[in-house]
This record gives C-alpha cells, sequence and structure tokens, in this order.
C-alpha cells in the first residue's frame, strides 16, 4: 500500500512546537526556540570555519572598546582639570598619549566595524548559496505527490525565503555577545560607585522590552498565517505582467479581474499590518517614554553626587556615559534578544523542510536492475488514489507490458493514462497492487537504476530556458558535452530542422526570459521535447501526448519513426489520434480509472466496444 506523504514536523530536537501547526507562540516556546541555534551555527560553520572564527575574534575585540574608551575620556577631563589648576606649570605629554590613545581606539574600531560587516556580507553569501544548493537537493529526494500538495508548497515557500538573509541571524547573535561584553566592562565601572544603578537601568529597559517582544509575536503571527496568499499574490503578480501568459491576458481582457483580485488581497493585508504598525509605535512611545525617564533619574542622581563633590567630573563623564551606553545596549540586547527568538522561529521552517521525508525510496539491500528486460512490466490488481482525494484514479488494473512490446494507453481525460505511467516510472507506488518487473516488485530495485531505464516526455514537459543543445541534452544531463549524440536525437526527433533555423544553433538561448533568447512555436518546443526521449539508453520509452501540438500528418510521421528508433525496446503512448494509436502491438482502453479493453487495434473493432466506438467518431470526423 502506498505511503502517505511523510512531513516530520519537527526540526532539530529542540522542543520547538511545529510552526505550521502554532502561530502563536508562547514564552517557552519563544525560548525554546532558541535550540535551533546550534543547528543553524554547524550550518554557518560548514560554510567558512575561517571566517567565523575570524568574525568572532574581531568582535571580542571590538567588544572591550567602547568600556576603554569612556575610561580614557574619564582620564582626559580628570588630566585638563589638573592642568587647569596648576595654571599651565604641569607637563602635558601625558594628555597628549591619553587623546592619542583615545584617537587610535577610535580608527581601530572604524576599522573593525568594516572588517565585521566584510565578514558577515561574505558568510551571508556562502550562506545562501550553500543552503540553495542544499534545498535543491533535498527537494530531488522528495516524492513527486508531495510536490502536488499545497501544505508541502507551503513549507517549501518558507524555506526558500530562509535562504537568504539568514546571516542577519549569526550577526545578531555575535552582536549580542559583544554587547553583553561591553555591558559587563561598562556595569563594572558602575558597580564600583553604586550597585542600584544597575537595577535602575534594568527596571527602565524592562518596559520596552516587553512591549516590542509583544508586537515581534503578533508580527510573526501575521506573516505565517498569511503564507498561502502571499504566495497567491506573488503568482498574481507574475500572471499579470508575463511574457507566457500575455496572450491569453490581453485576448480574455483578464487584466481588471488579476489586478482586482491583487489589489483586494493587497489591501487586505495592508490594512491588518497596518494595524499592528499603529498599535506597536504608540504603545512604543509611552514604553520608551518610561525607559527615558528611568534614566534621567539616574542622571540627576551623578549630577548631584558631581555637584556636591563626592565624584570628579572625569567620573562624572565616565559614570554618565556609562549609564547611557549600559542602558542603550541593554535595551538593545533585549530588544535584539526578542527579535532573535522570532528569527530563530523563522529558522524553524528551513528545518522543518528539511525534515520532510520521501515515502518512495530505494530499498536498504537492492536487486540487480534485468539488461535486457526479458519478461515486462506485469500489473497486479492495482489502485492509486491520491492524497485527500475523494476517487480512486485506478482501480483493480491487471494488465503485462511484454518486453520489446508498443503499447498505447486510450482514454478520456481522467481516465488514469498519466497516473498509470507515473506508476511504471515509481513516481508514485501503488495505494493497493503491486507492479512487477520480471518477476519481482519495481519497490525491490533501485530508484535511480529503474529511472535511468525508463525515460518519459510528458504532454506538460518543461520548456527549460536554456539552449536548444541543453533543452535536448536533459533526456541524459551526464551526455550534454556529447554533441554528436545531442544531434542525432534531434535528427531522429525532427528538432533539427527547427534548430537549423535558429540563428546560434544548439548554442541559441531558448525562451525570451533571458538576453538574446528565442521563443519557439508549440510544436517546435514539442520536436525538441521529443530529443530528450532519444537521448537516453533507456529499455522503456513513455510518451504521455508529447505531440499534442503537432498536426495529425506532423504527429504520424513522429510516431512512425518512433516506432521504428524504438525497435526492441518497451514502449508507452498515450495519443488521442487513433491513426497514430493503431500503430501499437496493443491497446489499452481505460474508462474511469479501470482497464475497458485491451487488444491489438484490429481484435479490438472486432469487439465492437468502447475502443471501436470511439475509433468510428474520429474516423467520421476526418470525412
Amino acid at each position: 500500500m502506498a505511503k502517505t506523504t511523510t512531513t516530520h514536523e519537527a526540526g532539530p530536537p529542540n522542543g520547538v512546537v511545529p510552526t505550521d501547526k502554532k502561530d502563536d507562540l508562547n514564552w517557552r516556546e519563544r525560548f525554546a526556540a532558541l535550540g535551533n541555534l546550534p543547528a543553524f551555527f554547524r550550518l554557518v560553520w560548514e560554510v567558512s570555519p575561517g571566517l567565523f572564527i575570524g568574525n568572532a575574534t574581531l568582535r571580542l575585540i571590538r567588544a572591550a572598546i567602547p568600556a576603554a574608551t569612556l575610561y580614557i575620556g574619564k582620564l582626559i577631563i580628570d588630566e585638563v582639570v589638573t592642568l587647569t589648576e596648576a595654571n599651565g606649570n604641569s607637563d602635558t605629554r601625558y594628555i597628549w598619549y591619553l587623546i592619542a590613545a583615545e584617537f587610535g581606539l577610535a580608527i581601530l574600531s572604524t576599522a573593525l566595524g568594516r572588517a565585521v560587516s566584510l565578514m558577515d556580507g561574505l558568510l551571508g553569501d556562502l550562506f545562501a548559496n550553500r543552503t540553495s544548493i542544499r534545498l535543491m537537493e533535498h527537494a530531488a529526494t522528495l516524492d513527486l505527490e508531495q510536490f502536488e500538495d499545497a501544505t508541502f508548497y507551503d513549507k517549501l515557500e518558507r524555506a526558500r525565503r530562509q535562504t537568504t538573509g539568514r546571516t542577519v541571524l549569526l550577526s545578531g547573535v555575535f552582536g549580542q555577545a559583544q554587547e553583553l561584553i561591553s555591558v559587563g566592562f561598562l556595569a563594572a565601572g558602575l558597580a564600583v560607585y553604586n550597585p542600584w544603578l544597575l537595577l535602575l537601568i534594568l527596571v527602565a529597559v524592562t518596559p520596552s522590552f516587553i512591549g516590542d517582544n509583544y508586537f515581534n509575536q503578533r508580527s510573526y503571527s501575521l506573516s505565517r498565517s498569511w503564507t498561502p496568499e502571499r504566495r497567491e499574490l506573488d503568482y498574481l503578480r507574475y500572471v499579470g505582467a508575463s511574457d507566457e501568459t500575455a496572450k491569453e491576458v490581453k485576448i480574455f481582457g483578464l487584466s481588471g479581474f488579476l489586478i482586482d483580485r491583487f489589489r483586494t488581497l493587497s489591501n487586505e493585508f495592508f490594512q491588518k499590518n497596518k494595524a499592528l504598525a499603529i498599535s506597536r509605535a504608540g504603545w512604543g512611545v509611552l514604553l520608551t517614554g518610561l525607559g527615558t525617564a528611568g534614566y534621567y533619574g539616574a542622571y540627576v542622581w551623578i549630577v548631584m553626587r558631581a555637584v556636591n563633590g563626592q565624584i570628579s567630573l572625569g567620573d562624572l563623564t565616565f559614570l554618565a556615559g556609562s549609564f547611557r551606553q549600559v542602558r542603550a545596549s541593554l535595551e538593545g540586547i533585549l530588544l535584539q534578544f526578542s527579535s532573535l527568538t522570532q528569527e530563530a522561529i523563522y529558522l524553524q521552517d528551513l528545518f522543518d523542510y528539511f525534515a520532510i521525508q520521501p515515502s518512495i525510496d530505494s530499498p536498504a539491500v537492492t536487486r540487480p536492475f534485468p539488461n535486457p528486460i526479458r519478461e515486462g512490466f506485469v500489473f497486479e490488481n492495482v489502485g492509486f488514489k491520491y492524497t485527500n482525494a475523494n476517487r480512486w484514479a485506478l482501480r483493480n488494473l491487471s494488465f503485462t507490458l511484454q518486453a520489446g512490446e508498443k503499447l498505447a494507453l486510450v482514454g478520456e481525460n481522467g481516465a488514469g493514462k498519466t497516473t498509470l505511467v507515473k506508476l511504471l516510472a515509481r513516481l508514485y507506488d501503488p495505494t493497493e497492487g503491486r507492479i512487477l518487473l520480471d518477476g519481482y516488485d519495481l519497490r525491490e530495485y533501485d530508484l535511480l537504476e529503474l529511472r535511468r531505464n525508463i525515460g518519459v516526455i510528458f504532454q506538460d514537459y518543461t520548456r527549460f530556458k536554456m539552449s536548444a543543445g541543453t533543452n535536448i541534452a536533459v533526456g541524459d544531463i551526464d551526455e550534454r558535452t556529447n554533441r554528436p549524440r545531442i544531434q542525432a536525437s534531434a535528427e531522429r526527433s525532427l528538432a533539427d530542422m527547427v534548430i537549423a533555423k535558429l540563428p546560434d544553433g544548439y548554442e541559441q538561448q531558448l525562451g525570451r526570459s533571458f538576453n538574446k533568447g528565442v521563443e519557439l512555436s508549440g510544436g517546435e518546443w514539442q520536436k525538441v521535447a521529443l530529443g530528450r526521449a532519444y537521448m537516453r539508453d533507456a529499455q522503456l520509452v513513455i510518451l504521455d501526448e508529447p505531440t499534442a501540438a503537432l498536426d495529425a500528418r506532423a504527429e504520424y510521421e513522429v510516431f512512425q519513426r518512433f516506432i521504428k528508433l524504438t525497435e526492441g525496446r518497451s514502449s508507452v503512448i498515450i495519443s488521442h489520434r487513433f491513426s497514430t494509436v493503431r500503430m501499437a502491438d496493443r491497446i489499452l482502453v481505460l474508462e474511469n480509472g479501470t482497464l475497458l479493453e485491451i487488444g491489438s487495434h484490429a481484435e479490438l473493432l472486432e469487439h465492437d466496444g468502447r475502443y471501436a466506438e470511439l475509433f468510428g467518431l474520429q474516423a467520421r470526423g476526418y470525412q
């Protein structure tokens, strides 16, 4: 029985509640989200250990500069007071040393800041590239049915967004550590004068922290809950302004409909976001005001101690500067902590995606693939039902595709023809029953080896925005530099005549998405796509209505060549044109997912059943 789509929601074992199940996270869950950071740092470390260590080291050095600068400033002011009281009779070399030291620290801080920004940028680019590659590699392992699931696509879309900008999180965490070290130096100085100042600072920054954390959580929940709608907005933006959709948008007058739908969705999101932003701004003013009042209370206390002669002017400068910077740093740390937990929660999206596992895979021990195939493929009471579907796509299907046989599939749209060929290629596994190859279940063979021996060209083939040669070579991409083989495949599919008319031949960029690209007609594209079938040295070749854009004569010629060129190999042909279908050794007629008839063209006509009826209808259409 086919397994359903497996989506292991949890990422690293950190106890985070799966983010696609719950949007409003409580404090415990937000703290738990920080458990994503070790796995994240491992990813960044793998990108470049040298840049990682260098970044951390430079930030550590830079963390000590603020306290050192303030302390040197205190010494300068005290020395100025001493020199003033001495009426110019003292040695001024010491104050020049202090000024030079402060100047040196300023230059060093600027240089370190530039170096840290450089490393952040390089790490960001490397991480984005590495994660994007890993995302594509993981996508290649997943099941086709998973890509046809809207929930999975939401996960994939969120994961894509995490491939860029994630080093903001790295920079934020390193920045937090840097600020904490700076605060430690400054707090030590404040504690020497009065430890209560530290408590007053915490009281001053707490209201603003609570407010920002609350609104960050609301913003995260809004963004996540709107993932499907934002995907629709991206789609509408593309459909409304694309070369691929322009014809139908114009001819059917769809522009107004698309714009209205986009306007409605985008305005709804804007209004929700606007309400949240206004509320955040209002509460932010109030809560920040409370923190500012606390700061000035402490400032008054420090000034009064200086007025009363209990501390020097240098001490006043140092304490006031330290208090102001500690307060600002703590406020920044607390607010950044709120943002970091939010970023860590978003990071869960990436791990959720990487945790999704395919249900269709190779067994631990595989059976050698037969070369050549001797008996063929046998369907034994095969049934298939799509996830969440109400009806069976195929049911009680039993037949044999013999080695070297040409089999045609006939049936109305939705009869299950394409599903059948996807089962043959093991893009799906049967929900019930089994498919045998030379007497053994398809699931016993290595998946990659199986697909390497099966070539499929679907009706909805992909028009790659690449060169003409590459578009053919995707049939066997390892042979993309084998020009003679590409040319031979093009000749077999009649694509050589199409390519001969292109300015740059096989190097011609196809599609108008890129500079100097040329767009082909539907029939020309189909001949190029058919060339892919001849690139692969497959034992089973499947053509799923890939010639629908060709006229009857061109299709007939293509299939005549196909039958001749695939002599000795098994093939499956799906076509609505019976002039093509009759060339097959046998014809299988599907209706509502069940086998209705099977036999040769002559046998089915003699049987005078559904096939004979459809053949007669089409024949009269050509009279």
